[in-house]
């Protein structure tokens, strides 16, 4: 299993799929083949792995992966049924797959005589598949929330400047998480006062090769000349400012992942709604002071409300600091223990 957790890493971060990688196993429980998946519309880790081996290999033999093999057809057909038809003897997997359409292989494996195994590595594997479990379990994207502030926590000067509060390397480690994000989120103010690209650059200012859908929430209109009508994934617009209903919209495209980037405005009304997984801090070694603060109203109204957040990491990125949290809940995509719910201004601190 934890080669099938190795292999199943190869497969694509971004999309809308699970990363999952499978293991062949003969009689002596030495290794025949290996698999993973390589994104929608490709053979599943099960096929991938079976198809490197013979028919005569696949009889009696054990497959090992990191998902329960699904039961339905979708884009490829269901892989409980092409198990059965290879007689794999034995099946051995990490994690239940939640989805209501696709669960049940394991029943159908075991009504046909097929020996199964399941919750081996379990937390392993839910840990590797987190986004994808809590995007699948509560029907809306995973979403990570970035801004960055001064010390002090301003996200900009009292004069409304802001162009850089972080450094070169902050900078560039925010589009290596655009990249590694389905799409991103801002508000139509940051379009207007930044003409935001959003697309995800290198070092040298080149495209990398996972970009990310650019999404602009808000009713204002996005100029014709805009750089983000330039994005090589296209434009998503979604007036109004409901984000339970736009990140329900994105789901329904098949967004997995959400990076919000788009300002006070946008990252406290996230906030504020419960639908934040993950926070991304990146703190600039300066004092701005001033009435421009990084956010603003999160529905906390009194101490006992608060939002606590659990400090998953701390990073120097050349003068600055990233923090990485997550609010305190009783199970990811769940409330604030406490009860408290898990025309911008906008963050210049990536373009």
């Amino acid at each position: 299993m934890h080669r099938a957790l190795e292999v199943a890493a190869r497969g694509p971060a971004v999309g809308d799929h699970a990363r999952v990688g499978a293991v062949v196993l003969d009689a002596d429980g030495e290794p025949l083949a290996e698999g993973w998946h390589r994104g929608a519309g490709t053979p599943h880790a099960e096929v991938d792995a079976m198809s490197r081996c013979t028919p005569e290999q696949l009889r009696g033999a054990t497959i090992v992966v990191t998902l329960e093999p699904c039961d339905h057809t979708g884009r490829t057909g269901p892989c409980s049924v092409a198990l059965i038809d290879a007689g794999i003897g034995r099946v051995v997997y990490a994690i239940d797959d939640p989805g209501p359409a696709v669960h049940g292989g394991a029943d159908r494996l075991r009504a046909a005589g097929v020996d199964v195994v399941s919750g081996v590595l379990a937390d392993q594997a839910s840990a590797f598949l987190e986004r994808w479990l809590v995007s699948v379990r509560h029907g809306r994207p995973w979403v990570t929330v970035k801004w960055a502030s001064s010390l002090d926590g301003r996200a900009a000067a009292a004069d409304g400047t802001s162009k850089w509060i972080t450094g070169a390397a902050a900078r560039q480690h925010v589009h290596e998480q655009r990249a590694a994000h389905d799409a991103i989120l801002v508000g139509t103010g940051t379009v207007l006062a930044d003409d935001a690209s959003l697309t995800a650059r290198g070092d040298a200012g080149e495209l990398l090769p996972d970009q990310p859908l650019p999404v602009v929430v808000g009713d204002r209109p996005v100029p014709a000349d805009a750089a983000v009508r330039r994005h090589p994934r296209g434009l998503v617009q979604l007036p109004g400012h409901d984000l339970h209903a736009a990140m329900q919209t994105l789901a329904d495209r098949g967004v997995r992942t959400v990076l919000v980037e788009g300002g006070p405005t946008v990252a406290s009304a996230c906030i504020a709604a419960g639908l934040v997984d993950e926070v991304l801090v990146y703190i600039a070694p300066v004092l701005l002071g001033g009435a421009h603060v990084a956010l603003s109203d999160i529905g906390v109204g009194s101490i006992n409300q608060r939002l606590r957040l659990d400090v998953l990491s701390t990073t120097s990125l050349g003068p600055d600091l990233l923090v990485r949290a997550r609010p305190v809940t009783t199970a990811p995509g769940g409330r604030h223990e406490d009860g408290a719910a898990d025309g911008a201004r906008t963050d210049r601190s990536t373009p």
